[in-house]
């Protein structure tokens, strides 16, 4: 097989299926395009952890690169950092809350948010945070700044977001490279220039500008 592949991973209360546009035009621009299907909901951070760790093994073939959207995002840094070893080049998050997210907080703080949300989100941010990526891998993140997305339903979020997440909880230390585009949370996997930002990525380590 020839050509860079791509492993996608999902954010919260999703399936994977919303990253459609995003495979597609990946698989355009030369990429085998895979994607890792898992439960943040059910299962806490070191299953998901464990189950993305197989898959990068059993789907690496030639240059390998993960692309996670949300807090898929932040289970391909947690992933990475539990397993340096990992045959990963580069990493692309898109609208991840990599340092905190305030909506999510903000679900958590009452019952029924609590069972939404579940078990690998808080142990992801708040129990586990990232701080700093020290990995070996290049690390680009795309971030939002058009403020339409289910976060706002627990309240106004700081600005500017994407609707779900701040642009400063995407603001990781010691990432590559950042990028900010007037697309909303789920924009950013609907967008062709955003995943012609994101094949960039992969294949240079900078976004084009």
């Amino acid at each position: 097989m020839t050509g860079p592949t791509a492993i996608l991973v999902h954010g919260l209360w999703m399936t994977g299926a919303e990253l459609f546009m995003l495979k597609k035009w990946l698989r355009a621009d030369g990429f085998h395009v895979y994607r890792f299907r898992y439960s943040m909901v059910r299962q806490p951070l070191e299953h998901n952890i464990g189950k993305l760790n197989e898959f990068i093994r059993s789907h690496a073939a030639g240059e390998t690169h993960l692309v996670g959207h949300s807090l898929g995002g932040v289970l391909a840094l947690q992933t990475l950092q539990r397993f340096p070893d990992l045959p990963v080049a580069r990493v692309v998050c898109l609208g991840s809350p990599l340092t905190d997210t305030v909506a999510g907080r903000r679900f958590v703080s009452f019952g029924a948010g609590r069972r939404m949300v579940g078990k690998t989100l808080p142990e992801a941010i708040f129990e586990e945070p990232l701080v700093e990526w020290k990995g070996k891998q290049p690390v680009g993140v795309l971030a939002g700044t058009r403020g339409f997305g289910i976060g706002k339903l627990t309240g106004r979020l700081p600005r500017p977001n994407d609707g779900v997440v701040t642009l400063a909880e995407t603001c990781l230390p010691g990432i590559t490279d950042h990028m900010v585009l007037t697309l909303s949370h789920t924009g950013l996997v609907v967008s062709k220039h955003a995943a012609k930002q994101c094949a960039w990525f992969l294949r240079h380590g900078t976004f084009k500008r």
